[in-house]
């Protein structure tokens, strides 16, 4: 079993509900986590057997962007579930930072896990 993880990945998207929100693009921060079945990459060494993280990737950063949200914990459960729906996934968990969403705070987020 692997466990690749996609650290700091900066995004912006429209997320909020708050006047000063709505129609304006807010600065997010994705950690992700993906415990995975490794074992014929592990074996092989053969890029065409490992995880595609870079198509995972891309998926996510095209969901991300041109989505609306209100809640941070909808967008955590839509890129949860975009990343549950590959076969060799076995468990996930994504944190979704909210950058500077509190006057004096860094971010504030969520974070969601699953598993098969």
């Amino acid at each position: 079993m692997g466990k690749l993880r996609i650290k700091n990945l900066l995004l912006r998207s429209y997320v909020g509900f708050n006047p000063h929100e709505i129609g304006k693009r807010q600065d997010l921060m994705l950690n992700i986590t993906i415990d995975y079945l490794s074992g014929k990459e592990e074996l092989s060494d053969q890029p065409d057997h490992a995880l595609d993280y870079r198509t995972i990737t891309k998926e996510l950063i095209d969901k991300v962007e041109h989505s609306r949200f209100n809640l941070l914990e909808a967008m955590a459960r839509m890129v949860l579930d975009t990343i549950m729906a590959y076969d060799r996934v076995q468990a996930a968990e994504v944190e979704i930072d909210k950058l500077h969403a509190l006057r004096f705070s860094e971010s504030v987020s969520i974070t969601l896990s699953a598993q098969k």
